[in-house]
């Protein structure tokens, strides 16, 4: 049963990870004390069966996340008739197979960050839980 649970989570989060892929990009909501915070972002991987996003450590969006950890992230198709939210904790992993990994996924950001400099940020999803969403159906709610 164990496996099974595991199998599903993986399945559920790689279709996550398909749609954000195709969607190109999406919108992470932080907080900044009492006060929203929502950006566009690109960066998403699956590393060591487990969804990841990249920042640099620098940003106030690093902060944000330090001080809480509970994001969400959006993203809409490419024809705006479905859309996706992902709930979840960010946590940090600050080893150098995840920076690298992340950095070997998207080539440009290596003229901004290395896997050995003290900015690089990667981040994993822990407890998410993604709503598929459309205007005709009732939402499609996966947790990973």
């Amino acid at each position: 049963m164990t496996q099974q649970i595991g199998k599903e989570k993986k399945e559920n989060m790689e279709k996550v990870y398909k749609f954000i892929k195709e969607a190109k990009f999406y919108f992470l909501a932080t907080v900044d004390g009492d006060q929203p915070k929502v950006r566009p972002f690109g960066t998403i991987h699956i590393f060591e069966n487990k969804l990841y996003i990249q920042t640099g450590k620098i940003k106030d969006v690093s902060k944000q996340i330090n001080s809480n950890p509970k994001v969400e992230i959006c993203a809409i198709n490419e024809t705006g008739d479905k859309w996706i939210r992902v709930t979840g904790t960010l946590v940090d992993d600050d080893r150098v197979e995840a920076k690298k990994s992340m950095l070997d996924a998207f080539p440009s950001l290596k003229e901004m960050y290395s896997e050995d400099d003290e900015n690089t940020q990667v981040l994993y999803f822990k407890d998410a839980v993604a709503s598929f969403c459309c205007f005709t159906a009732e939402p499609e709610v996966l947790n990973f």
